[in-house]
C-alpha cells in the first residue's frame, strides 16, 4: 500500500467525531437502547431463583424481546416513512420506557416476558430508525457512521452489563427501573436536539422489505447474520448460568466482553477494513469466533477459562459486526432504512432462537453441548459468505485498498 493511500484514512478519521448534535442525541439514546440488551443479563440467575423460574423460562426473557424485535423490524421502514424518523425514534424509546416500567413492577416470570415483548417492539422502532438516521445525517459518510453507530452499540453492551450488576446486587428490578431513567433522558435529548428541516417523505410500500430480502447479496448477508447470532445470543444470554458467579461477578464479565466489543468496533474493524477485502475479513473473524465458543465448550467446568473466551469472543464480535453492518450498508441500492429493516428482522429472530435452545440443551445433554451447537452455527455463517462471495464482489469493490486481493477480477467477473 503506498504512503499515500496510508494516509488518507487517517486524514478523514477526526470526522468520525465531529458530528452534529442531532447525531449525538441519536448516538446517545443508541447506547441507553443497547444497554438494555445486556443490563438483564448479570440478573438472570436472581430473576430465576426470585420468580421460581426454570432456565428455559428465564432465557424467554431474551426471546420474547428478540422475536418481537425482529418481526416489527419488517414494519419500521413503512411505519418510519409515514410518520418521519423523528416521531418513530420518540415512539420506539417511549415504548421501551413504559414496558421496562412494567418489567420492574412485576410479580411473575410470565408477566415479565409479556413485557419484554413490547419492550422489543419499541426497540425495533427505534433500532433501525436510528441507523439510518445516523448514517443519513453523519458527516464523514458512510463508513465514519457506521464507526459511530458500532462504537455506540459497543459502549452500550459493555455498560449494560455493569450497570446491571451493580442494580442487580440490589434487587432483580433495579436494572429494569434503571433503563426507565436512562431511556426517559434519552427521549428527552432525541425530542431536543433532533432538529433540522424535514426530508420529505416518500412512503414505503409494506411489502418493501419482503421483497428487499429477495436480493440476493441482502439475503446472503441476512442468512450470514442469523447464523452468526445464534452464536453471538449463546455467549451473551446463556453464559450467566454456567459461569456461577453473582450479579455484579456477571456483570463485571459482560463488562470486559462488551469493552472488548467496542474496541474492536471502533479501531480495528476499520483498520482491517482499510487493508483487506471486508468478505475477507468475516471469513477470518467468523472462524476465530466458531473456535472460540469450541473452546467454550471443551473448558465450560472452569469459570475462569469461560470469562477468557467470553471476552475473547467480545473482540471477535466487534469485528464481525462492523463489517456486517457496512456490508449490509453498501450490498443494495436500498433505501437504508429498507435495508436496515430487513436485515436486521432476520438477524434477531436467529438471536431469538439461541436462548431457550442453549438452555434446554445444557439440561438436556450438558453444558457443553449448547457452546457446540453455537460454534456450528457460526462456522454455517462464514459458509453462507464463502459460498456467496461472488454475489457480494460489489461490497468488496467499496473498498478500494483490497484491490491487490483481487477485488477488482471479483468485480469485473460480476459485471
Amino acid at each position: 500500500m503506498s504512503a499515500g493511500t496510508a494516509a488518507n484514512p487517517a486524514e478523514k478519521a477526526p470526522s468520525v467525531w465531529k458530528q452534529p448534535a442531532q447525531v449525538w442525541a441519536v448516538a446517545f439514546a443508541s447506547v441507553v437502547a443497547f444497554m438494555g440488551i445486556g443490563l438483564v443479563d448479570p440478573i438472570l440467575p436472581a430473576i430465576a431463583d426470585s420468580l421460581q423460574a426454570s432456565p428455559v423460562q428465564t432465557e424467554l426473557l431474551f426471546t420474547s424481546y428478540l422475536v418481537v424485535t425482529g418481526l416489527a423490524m419488517l414494519i419500521t421502514s413503512w411505519i418510519s416513512s409515514r410518520i418521519g424518523a423523528k416521531a418513530t425514534l420518540l415512539v420506539g424509546l417511549g415504548l421501551i420506557v413504559v414496558f421496562a416500567l412494567f418489567c420492574a413492577l412485576s410479580g411473575s416470570v410470565d408477566a415479565v416476558i409479556g413485557f419484554r415483548a413490547g419492550w422489543g417492539l419499541g426497540n425495533a422502532l427505534f433500532i433501525s430508525t436510528a441507523l439510518a438516521t445516523i448514517v443519513g445525517a453523519a458527516s464523514g459518510g458512510t463508513s465514519s457512521a457506521i464507526i459511530l453507530y458500532e462504537a455506540a452499540l459497543g459502549l452500550g453492551i459493555a455498560v449494560g452489563p455493569l450497570l446491571g450488576g451493580v442494580l442487580g446486587e440490589v434487587s432483580w428490578r433495579g436494572p429494569f427501573f434503571g433503563v426507565v431513567v436512562l431511556m426517559a433522558i434519552a427521549f428527552v435529548a432525541v425530542a431536543v436536539l433532533l432538529r433540522g428541516p424535514k426530508p420529505e417523505r416518500t412512503p414505503l410500500p409494506f411489502s418493501a422489505p419482503f421483497r428487499a430480502l429477495g436480493r440476493p447479496a441482502l439475503a446472503i448477508l441476512a442468512a450470514t447474520a442469523l447464523f452468526y447470532n445464534i452464536g453471538f445470543f449463546t455467549l451473551l444470554a446463556f453464559s450467566p448460568f454456567p459461569l456461577g458467579f453473582g450479579a455484579m461477578g456477571i456483570g463485571l464479565t459482560f463488562f470486559g466482553w462488551g469493552l472488548g466489543l467496542a474496541i474492536t468496533s471502533v479501531w480495528v474493524a476499520p483498520l482491517l477494513l482499510r487493508r483487506l477485502r471486508l468478505t475477507t475479513v468475516l471469513l477470518i473473524a467468523l472462524p476465530l469466533l466458531a473456535i472460540d465458543l469450541l473452546v467454550a465448550a471443551f473448558t465450560v467446568a472452569s469459570a475462569t477459562a469461560l470469562v477468557v473466551c467470553i471476552i475473547v469472543g467480545g473482540l471477535v464480535l466487534g469485528v464481525v459486526n462492523t463489517a456486517l453492518t457496512e456490508a449490509v450498508m453498501e450490498a443494495t441500492d436500498l433505501p437504508r432504512s429498507v435495508a436496515s429493516s430487513a436485515y436486521s428482522a432476520v438477524r434477531f429472530l436467529g438471536g431469538a432462537v439461541a436462548p431457550p435452545l442453549a438452555a434446554w440443551l445444557w439440561h438436556a445433554y450438558g453444558a457443553d453441548v449448547p457452546y457446540f451447537m453455537a460454534a456450528a452455527s457460526v462456522f454455517i455463517a462464514a459458509a453462507c459468505i464463502l459460498f456467496g462471495r461472488r454475489l457480494l464482489a460489489h461490497v468488496d469493490g467499496s473498498h478500494p485498498d483490497a484491490a491487490d486481493e483481487g477485488a477488482a477480477v471479483l468485480v469485473g467477473d460480476a459485471a
